[in-house]
């Protein structure tokens, strides 16, 4: 079965309607962090069903709700998502033992605010960070990610570029 799954971090306690359009058209919704006012993720969970992390800016009601880490499969896909992982060759030295003993298909993080696909031959790990949906930050374009797991592979990735930052 497939699965269509819309990516998205750092929105700062920033949601809006364009981020809402994309999020009504997927099965499921992941968010790698920072999510700022649970309004933002209340709204979500509203529409479709949530997977979130939080990250360093989330307060003490959004860390009771949403765990540092979460490590789940979906479709055959073994996913690890985190707020704070680096990327390929300069992993967050918090993740790097356990991608390296074992190393999901795909890894989430959000934190830099910088849309980067890249697959790390190493470990066999498909990286992406979803860049900033919110305004807050130095980004120029808010961007998200979609894609699909079916049948334990990951496919027809796109990234979307929301309205450029007020």
């Amino acid at each position: 079965m497939v699965k269509k799954i819309l990516l998205l971090s750092d929105t700062h306690s920033y949601i809006d309607d364009q981020i809402l359009k994309f999020v009504k058209q997927a099965d499921e919704v992941w968010h790698a962090g920072d999510i700022g006012q649970l309004t933002v993720t209340d709204t979500i969970k509203n529409l479709k069903p949530l997977r979130a992390v939080y990250g360093n800016i989330d307060d003490a009601t959004a860390r009771a709700e949403f765990p540092l880490d979460l490590k789940f499969t979906l479709e055959g896909v073994t996913v690890w998502m985190t707020h704070i992982g680096g990327y390929p060759n300069k992993y967050n030295q918090r993740v790097r033992e356990g991608l390296a003993k074992n190393p999901p298909k795909l890894f989430i993080c959000g934190h830099s605010h910088i849309l980067k696909v890249q697959f790390d031959k190493k470990l066999n790990i498909l990286h992406v960070n979803p860049g900033a949906a919110g305004k807050h930050g130095f980004h120029k374009v808010r961007t998200m990610v979609r894609f699909e797991l079916e049948a334990a592979t990951i496919k027809n990735m796109e990234v979307i570029e929301l309205a450029k930052r007020a």
